[in-house]
């Protein structure tokens, strides 16, 4: 039988344009993929879709590193997953997704994001120093069903791209069950890797659809000292049977002042590639939880080097690396609050932002569309972008006066004891300050690369909202 994913693919291009894009890209990649473009260019699709694939020609044109890049997807993927998870990305959830879900969210009067990222779990089998999801009570799970039923109301609007954290979310006992139900989906989790051994990867290369986000520190040294004696070898072993069964994987990096050179150090990437890494996710060390602690921020120098360090990256290697938070340009500033994506952890309580701890709702008897609906949401939307230059997206760390006014109106609740820890006292005066210097920094950079200077909302705006 078809598989979903593939028969949306042809529907959208058409059968035969379809399957004659797949046979160049399989014969040989490398020399058709200018025809592949040449077809989609061609071919009876929108406007705005034949754009993407006018930038995408620039692109590979300009940039020797994404021809070898996409090389590197066609030749060490498995066709499987080529089947389900790329075309479920790029055309289930991109090409089709996005315009269903501007439709929508026209028609609805609030935003449907391209993806959400849900808990199945806050069990874990590591205790890693400074783990976020550790401020949750443990041992809470969601039930198949409560999944299953988000999944498919996020398909009717137009969602087909779901992240998935914890916890461990390879602990949840229904994750091979919800990926291969949902065949038309593309799921990615961040996970500690521990868990991949080679039964584990070969269901992945089968259900096809399922991409992991492996966490590593960089070194062994640097891995084990924060995850536990043993992991980065396990890590080391999980990308190698990953790789060995055609699974497009990535990882992920918390970039602290202590290992943000290491992490982004020619060696360590040349090593992900290596291993088989298609792509890296980079979150700054963020303070969070009762007891803040600043200690391990980026400083203003190296939060700058490190936007420039990961632009050559991209440039230069054949693996793609997203930079949370230097990113914000590239995603139009914050995405949380529903915009682009919110949370929901293993309680079923919604919160924005996987890193601002306050529930707004619960999933337990609330439809998808109802929980997008709710009030605070709506705020962060009006709100963001919180700033005209981009290099400062975040309200939480950039813009923390703009947290409070959000959540002065009582529209959610910490998550847990001391969750609002940042917005009183000493700890909000102490990131207020940083805010307050990153932004002298980062406007002198925005200035720098695109010679204008950013326009801030003033405070009078801010109280019209």
């Amino acid at each position: 039988m078809m598989p979903r994913s593939m028969e949306l693919g042809k529907r959208f291009f058409g059968e035969k344009l379809f399957d004659t894009i797949i046979g160049y890209l399989k014969k040989d990649p490398e020399q058709n993929l200018p025809r592949v473009i040449d077809l989609v260019e061609r071919a009876p699709i929108a406007a705005h879709h034949k754009r993407y694939a006018r930038n995408i020609r620039k692109y590979l044109e300009e940039n020797p590193a994404m021809r070898e890049y996409i090389q590197r997807i066609i030749s060490e993927i498995d066709e499987n997953v080529h089947n389900h998870l790329f075309v479920n990305f790029f055309i289930n959830a991109s090409l089709i997704g996005v315009p269903k879900k501007a439709k929508i969210s026209d028609r609805l009067g609030y935003h449907i994001p391209y993806t959400f990222l849900i808990d199945p779990t806050s069990k874990c089998n590591l205790r890693c120093n400074g783990c976020w999801a550790g401020a949750y009570d443990k041992h809470d799970s969601l039930s198949f069903e409560e999944v299953d039923r988000l999944v498919s109301e996020a398909k009717e609007l137009g969602i087909h791209f779901i992240v998935m954290s914890g916890g461990e979310p390879l602990l949840w006992p229904h994750l091979e069950d919800l990926c291969r139900k949902h065949d038309d989906v593309a799921f990615m989790a961040y996970t500690n890797g521990t868990l991949i051994d080679e039964n584990m990867a070969r269901w992945m290369k089968e259900a096809g659809n399922f991409t992991p986000a492996i966490s590593i520190e960089g070194s062994r040294e640097t891995t084990d000292q924060r995850r536990g004696s043993g992991v980065y070898d396990k890590i080391m072993e999980a990308m190698d049977n990953l790789k060995e069964n055609g699974v497009a994987f990535g990882f992920s990096i918390t970039a602290t002042n202590e290992n943000w050179e290491e992490v982004f150090s020619d060696q360590f990437i040349d090593l992900m590639i290596d291993k088989g890494a298609l792509y890296g996710w980079s979150f700054h060390y963020i303070p969070i939880g009762s007891n803040p602690d600043f200690s391990l921020m980026l400083n203003n120098e190296q939060r700058l080097a490190l936007a420039e360090r990961v632009r050559h990256i991209r440039s230069n290697k054949p693996i793609q690396v997203a930079d949370f938070w230097n990113d914000g340009e590239l995603t139009g500033g914050c995405i949380a609050g529903g915009r682009q994506y919110f949370h929901i952890n293993a309680k079923g309580d919604v919160e924005p932002c996987a890193f601002v701890h306050y529930t707004v709702d619960n999933i337990k008897g609330k439809s998808l569309k109802d929980i997008l609906a709710n009030p605070l949401f709506k705020k962060f939307q009006e709100q963001q972008p919180f700033s005209n230059n981009l290099l400062r997206p975040c309200p939480l760390i950039d813009h923390p006066e703009k947290l409070r006014y959000m959540m002065s109106d009582d529209l959610a609740v910490p998550s847990y004891k001391g969750a609002d820890a940042m917005q009183h006292g000493q700890a909000a005066e102490t990131i207020d300050s940083i805010a307050a210097n990153w932004k002298e920094a980062a406007d002198q950079k925005w200035y720098e690369w695109y010679k204008e200077l950013p326009e801030e909302k003033t405070e009078k705006e801010l109280e019209k909202v």
